[in-house]
């Protein structure tokens, strides 16, 4: 299986970075490929809200940053998996800032490969994760129709644990 992950935060040794590098390692001891994007140290603009996406563009972007290299990777990804720290009850500016750029080729419809998503937070409270959780919920998993694999947080009992595990049975 080939599966994406972005890494929304900008610390490259903390909590986030210590659970992608956890999953890595248990998904491609089971022979999935794994591609780890740092999002934070790309240039990714925000999505301009022109629509030229979803008419003249027939689904590319018109802005030429290095989201053009995650929009090549979803083409025949078949697991997302988001990573980020909590900022302010959510996912971090960079991630986010992804995630709407998303639109011009995962709306209406994500491509066939992509079936399956997790999420994996990590925050110093633990009561901190309800924004992020509601975006999975309703983008990914509602309203994409993907798979959910689950969410790991840092707060879970076990979480590297429950991420080999996860990535064990993918």
């Amino acid at each position: 299986m080939k599966i994406l992950v972005l890494n929304g935060s900008p610390r490259p040794n903390g909590n986030t970075a210590g659970m992608i590098k956890v999953f890595q390692t248990a998904a491609e001891e089971k022979g999935h490929q794994v591609k780890v994007m740092d999002v934070c140290r790309m240039n990714i603009r925000g999505c301009l809200a022109c629509e030229y996406c979803h008419n003249k563009g027939n689904g590319q972007c018109v802005q030429k940053d290095d989201m053009q290299k995650i929009y090549d990777e979803l083409q025949d990804t078949e697991m997302l998996v988001l990573a980020s720290p909590i900022y302010y009850h959510g996912i971090s500016g960079q991630l986010k800032c992804a995630i709407d750029r998303f639109y011009a080729q995962l709306y209406p419809k994500a491509p066939e490969s992509l079936r399956k998503t997790a999420m994996f937070l990590s925050s110093g409270d633990p009561d901190m994760y309800t924004g992020a959780k509601f975006s999975y919920d309703g983008d990914f998993l509602g309203y994409l129709g993907l798979e959910g694999c689950g969410i790991f947080t840092n707060h879970d009992s076990d979480v590297l644990q429950n991420i080999q595990m996860m990535a064990a049975k993918l």
